[in-house]
């Protein structure tokens, strides 16, 4: 976590050093006129902070306020977009009594981080999310814990509030991370169906799946969170473009009712570490890209019969189908290698 610290004041200059003495990768920007308060690696500005924010703004995970709660509202306002991108906010006063989570204190981590300063400085954590109060789990933080997509955010808001009324949420979770993650807090159903649970005479649902859900599955109450489990395999020739891609790619997943969300990574051949196309597909999505030798390729069990073009190119018997299963650490295939124009596409999925 990226975490940049802000003082305008002599003590905040001082306690805006304790802070990054214990955090230790933060950095530290004080006002030019108590740089000296600050000791050596702090960063000074000349008092212009509305475009110190403006610059930190998107560069960092985590901001520290050392002022004013009503300064850092006005300076922030401008730039805020959204809870799943937001960094986290923390303001803490000059006296260092008390270190509040202002912004972003789920997903963007900010409740954490005040609980950090807080313990570094002696100072007391204010934290005002409602889930959090009542000491219950939230739906957004299992989300975060996990590692998994929300597929709509602002039903988080639904869903947590039907956690503190004490209503009926009814879950269905074949990873079985939710049950733990809540032990026993909350009044959860566990169901194994998407029909038992929409069944059930429950006000809420959260359904934790890689699946498409169909129109006659949705609910207004419905919260569905998706594990990063599926793994995609592709070979394709030099030059293929990241819209070609693209579209076989969304139109595969499409076809299975399988969610590009819940897509972890991408595994190809070590031949297309340069290709252009691939690449730009897997930034464009925020897709990690892994890449294996022939040798690694070879070393895997595949329905599919041998390529005589992969074989003549990079001295593999198959690309896409290895690639997944290797890429998915010994998943299971759920789409057999299929050619669609210049490349060939399998899907597995993560155990």
């Amino acid at each position: 976590m990226r975490i940049a610290i802000i003082a305008i004041t002599r003590n905040g200059a001082r306690l805006g050093t304790q802070l990054r003495d214990g955090l230790g990768t933060a950095e530290l920007h004080v006002l030019q006129k108590f740089a000296g308060q600050a000791g050596k690696g702090a960063l000074p500005f000349n008092g212009e902070l509305k475009g110190l924010v403006a610059r930190l703004w998107p560069a960092y995970d985590g901001l520290v306020f050392i002022m004013a709660a009503g300064i850092v509202v006005r300076m922030i306002a401008p730039h805020l977009a959204g809870k799943d991108v937001d960094p986290a906010v923390v303001v803490m006063d000059d006296a260092g009594r008390f270190a509040i989570s202002l912004l972003s204190g789920h997903l963007g981590g900010a409740n954490g981080l005040a609980c950090r300063c807080a313990f570094l400085t002696g100072a007391r954590e204010v934290i005002t999310t409602a889930t959090d109060a009542n000491d219950l789990p939230s739906f957004d933080m299992l989300a975060k814990e996990a590692g998994w997509a929300i597929e709509e955010l602002d039903r988080v808001k639904s869903l947590n509030a039907l956690l503190l009324e004490g209503e009926e949420i009814a879950v269905v979770d074949p990873t079985d991370r939710v049950r733990p993650y809540f032990h026993g807090r909350g009044r959860l159903s566990f169901h194994d169906t998407f029909v038992q649970a929409l069944q059930s005479g429950a006000r809420g649902f959260v359904f934790v799946t890689n699946r498409r859900l169909p129109p006659q599955a949705q609910a207004e109450k419905l919260l569905v969170l998706r594990p990063k489990n599926l793994a995609l395999g592709i070979g394709c020739n030099s030059g293929t473009t990241a819209e070609e891609i693209e579209e076989v790619v969304l139109g595969q997943l499409k076809r299975l009712f399988l969610s590009l969300r819940s897509v972890a990574c991408i595994g190809s051949a070590a031949a297309k570490r340069e290709e252009a196309g691939l690449i730009a597909f897997a930034r464009k999505h925020s897709l990690p890209l892994r890449f294996f030798e022939s040798a690694e390729l070879n070393g895997v069990t595949v329905p599919s019969p041998p390529s005589a073009h992969a074989l003549e190119a990079i001295g593999a018997t198959g690309v896409a189908e290895p690639a997944a299963l290797l890429a998915a650490s010994g998943g299971s295939l759920l789409l057999k290698k299929i050619k669609s124009g210049n490349l060939t596409l399998a899907i597995a999925e993560i155990p």
